[in-house]
């Protein structure tokens, strides 16, 4: 697959990490002679999936000026376990500097990309997108949105500024779901709605509102397939909560249209993938 384009935050992301690792200098930077030069690898422990690429790059560039990154796996590919993923070159000093901070993204984004894969295979073969949401760690959400994209899933909204998702204290607070997508409208009329509801009256409410999208909160199986045929192609329909690898298989069979999953970016695990220096 082609890599989706990452978010324009790389340079300042690898400026943020590489500032509280290094400080105000890195003490072990002497302990190699000035002016020499090092190879590494990259390499992985586990299967997984790669994203980071363009953040392993920009810690290099920052750090180590002149280090040449060669890639044998390309970003969004699967690869196997003691795999070569990427071949370094460039100056030691900067190159050791370098390296836990270009490890900590490539390790956390592929861990997100891997996790992302999983669940779009296991709902393959039905109607379901896997999305994300916005349970994320603070500072990185576009650099793990993009990790989601490379593993196949897709996106939902970005933050709070490009779509409108009424939720139940909206609903309380604007008196009913109608009232709420008026005013939705009213205040937003070109960005995307949806309206979550928490039970079948609430879902035939937002219907009877014209909402386009439908988020089902912690529906069990049979009340997503009531939802879905209550529905009829009326509005776009998404299950969430409590949603696992074991069983979002189920939840696409029912017939929604999307499936998102917070653990893609809160409970993600980072990959195991080391980076070892060859002797000079």
């Amino acid at each position: 697959m082609a890599a989706p384009t990452p978010p324009p935050t790389v340079a300042e992301d690898v400026r943020r990490a590489l500032a509280e690792d290094v400080g105000p200098g890195d003490l072990t930077a002497a302990l190699v002679p000035a002016g020499r030069r090092a190879r590494a690898v990259l390499l992985a422990r586990e299967a997984g999936v790669l994203a980071g690429a363009p953040w392993l790059e920009e810690t290099f560039r920052q750090a180590a000026p002149g280090t040449r990154v060669d890639w044998l796996v390309a970003e969004g590919a699967a690869f196997a376990a003691g795999a070569v993923l990427a071949r370094i070159e460039g100056p030691a000093r900067g190159m050791l500097t370098a390296e836990r901070t270009a490890l900590n993204f490539v390790q956390l984004l592929s861990g997100t990309a891997t996790l992302a894969r999983r669940y779009v295979e296991a709902v393959a073969g039905t109607r379901a997108r896997i999305l994300d949401t916005r349970k994320t760690v603070p500072g990185l959400r576009a650099a793990q949105k993009y990790a989601v994209r490379c593993g196949g899933a897709h996106n939902h909204r970005m933050g709070l500024h490009d779509a409108v998702l009424v939720k139940e204290n909206h609903i309380a607070a604007a008196g009913s779901i109608a009232a709420a997508v008026e005013a939705a409208r009213r205040l937003a009329p070109q960005a995307p709605l949806q309206v979550e509801v928490e039970d079948l009256a609430g879902l035939e409410e937002a219907l009877a509102a014209g909402a386009p999208a439908i988020l089902l909160d912690n529906f069990d199986l049979a009340t997503l397939r009531e939802a879905v045929r209550r529905a009829a192609g009326r509005a776009e329909l998404e299950a969430s909560g409590g949603i696992t690898l074991e069983n979002v298989r189920a939840v696409a069979e029912t017939g929604v249209d999307r499936i998102s999953v917070g653990a893609l970016t809160k409970d993600v695990r980072a990959l195991d993938l080391s980076l070892r220096f060859e002797p000079p």
